[in-house]
């Protein structure tokens, strides 16, 4: 396009000069007005396009090369309008809205080839992650972190707080009611008595045989057992009854204060805290620990490269569906579609600000830190074709009106 307007001005200029060689006579002189108009009007408008962007013949002329010239101004107002026109915060919102993306997300899901492109990329992605992992750098930089950071924890103050918290709305007797139950059924089965009898029997017999053989017991160790088992059974189970009926049973207080000194002990014993780290520190330093857990991981490691590794891999199997089974869930509950569109929303609003922010501070220092031939030869290349119909129009137009202005002048010398 540069060119056929530049063929267009160097046309104008040579019908002018041919005109002007035949003395401006008779057609002639109508061609000379209308080449001469067309060859100032190109001109103009080739000096007009050429002003925008450089100066033009490389000559310094007062407001020329407009773009560059004003190009950190034009970089902050396109980087303000990109952040007020289209990432305002209430716009933002409503296209969330208008694009529905818990119904779209839960077709999508539903469809096994998506769900499958999930279990893909994630499997890529957790491969990626092993790569990064087993670097040896990696390795023992994270081990270090995780040592350190576990190191800092005060494991007596957190096993209090944790404690303390069970025991609120005595949360505490509700586990305690718990095992009461479990360990009541336990000790109903018939299998659990005998046992229970036999281990009895042996630990009597070992520890206490005169005493079992003075009281003619130790020749008759089966009807001993029974009976013993029997009763034993039956005292443990009416005690362990009696507590879990009575509120205020003793052994329930007993509990309780058991627990409130061992929190107390947790929180507030110099030594009972300093031999509590003390125990944590040697196991974090021993080295069967770090063995045992490297072999964890190395197994672990290479179960999971095989897996990925192969084409019916289980792991990418179990993604997949739980992505279809996400879907599905998704497409059928109307309830979680609007807790998840809700939750997007709101992190819309507490992000936007702040992304629309760093997005046009980040377009205004990229347009600053272009080369005004690169800004020029952008904003040239996006205009396109249009630059040079300017400078065609401007070619055809003044030609038009140098005829208009030719005809006028004809009119008036004959009216004169």
């Amino acid at each position: 396009m540069k060119r056929l307007a530049g063929a267009l001005l160097v046309a104008v200029t040579a019908l002018f000069v041919v005109a002007r060689l035949q003395h401006g006579a008779g057609i002639w002189g109508w061609i000379a007005a209308f080449a001469e108009a067309a060859m100032i009007g190109a001109l103009a408008d080739w000096f007009a396009v050429v002003a925008l962007f450089r100066h033009p013949l490389g000559l310094p002329i007062p407001h020329t090369a407009i773009i560059p010239a004003n190009k950190e101004r034009f970089a902050d107002n396109l980087a303000e309008f990109v952040r007020d026109k289209f990432l305002a915060t209430d716009t933002l919102v409503q296209k969330l809205r208008a694009f529905g993306p818990a119904d779209r997300l839960g077709d999508w899901l539903q469809r096994p080839d998506n769900a499958q492109i999930v279990a893909e990329k994630l499997a890529a992605a957790l491969a990626g992650w092993l790569d990064f992992i087993d670097d040896e750098r990696v390795r023992s930089l994270l081990a270090a972190s995780i040592r350190e950071r576990l190191k800092e924890i005060d494991v007596s103050g957190v096993a209090g707080q944790v404690l303390d918290t069970l025991t609120i709305d005595d949360r505490h007797q509700e586990l305690l009611d718990a095992g009461l139950r479990r360990l009541a059924r336990w000790l109903d089965a018939p299998e659990v008595q005998t046992a229970f009898a036999a281990m009895i029997i042996e630990i009597a017999g070992k520890e206490y045989p005169k005493t079992l053989k003075a009281v003619g017991l130790v020749t008759d160790t089966e009807e001993f057992s029974c009976k013993i088992a029997a009763s034993i059974v039956r005292g443990i189970n009416g005690w362990l009854h009696d507590i879990g009926d009575d509120p205020l049973h003793p052994r329930r207080r007993a509990f309780d204060e058991t627990v409130a000194e061992f929190i107390a002990r947790l929180t507030n014993d110099a030594g009972f805290v300093a031999r509590a780290n003390a125990a944590k520190l040697e196991v974090l330093t021993h080295p069967v620990l770090a063995g045992y857990l490297n072999g964890l991981w190395d197994e672990l490691k290479a179960w999971l490269r095989e897996d990925l590794h192969q084409s019916d891999s289980r792991l990418r199997q179990r993604i997949s569906a739980a992505a279809s089974a996400f879907g599905t869930t998704l497409a059928e509950n109307q309830a979680l579609r609007h807790s998840l569109e809700d939750h997007l929303e709101s992190a819309v609003v507490a992000l936007a600000d702040d992304f629309r922010d760093a997005l046009s501070r980040h377009i205004a220092a990229t347009i600053r830190g272009w080369k005004d031939e690169d800004l020029v030869r952008e904003v040239e290349l996006s205009v396109g074709r249009d630059l040079q119909f300017i400078r065609l129009n401007g070619t055809v137009v003044g030609g038009g009106i140098g005829l208009l202005l030719h005809g006028l002048t004809l009119l008036g010398s004959r009216a004169w």
